[in-house]
C-alpha cells in the first residue's frame, strides 16, 4: 500500500544507482515495520530542469502517501528513518526531504476491491 515517490536531479542517480536509491528507502521504511512486508512501492523522478533557490544544488525529496491510521509519532519516525539513512548515502546533497499525506480508507480502491 505505502507508495514513495522520490523527486531527485539527475546527479543524485549519478552518485548512486536509482536501483540503490531505491531499494534504500524500501529497507528504511520496512524498518520501521509500519507495513506488511511486500506491501511497500518506491519509485524515482530524476529531473534535468529544476529550480531550487535560484541554484542548481543537488535534491532529494519524498512524497510519501500512507494509509491512514498511523500516530504522528509513527509518521514521524518514518520520515526521520528515511531522511537520515538517505543523508548518510548522500552526505553533500544541501536538500534531503520527504512529505507524508495519508489515504482514507473510505475513497481508497485498487483492482482487487472491485
Amino acid at each position: 500500500m505505502p507508495h514513495f515517490v522520490i523527486d531527485c536531479n539527475e546527479n543524485i542517480i549519478q552518485l548512486k544507482t536509482p536501483e540503490e536509491i531505491i531499494q534504500k528507502v524500501y529497507d528504511a521504511a520496512e524498518s520501521t515495520t509500519l507495513f506488511d512486508k511486500g506491501d511497500i512501492k518506491v519509485r524515482i523522478n530524476p529531473f534535468k530542469y529544476y529550480n531550487i533557490g535560484n541554484t542548481k544544488n543537488d535534491f532529494i525529496h519524498i512524497f510519501a502517501n500512507i494509509m491512514e491510521g498511523r500516530s504522528p509519532q509513527q509518521k514521524s519516525n518514518l520520515s526521520k528513518t528515511i531522511v537520515s539513512e538517505l543523508k548518510l548515502m548522500f552526505p553533500d546533497a544541501p536538500v534531503i526531504s520527504i512529505n507524508i499525506r495519508d489515504f482514507e480508507k473510505a475513497s481508497y480502491c485498487n483492482k482487487t476491491m472491485v
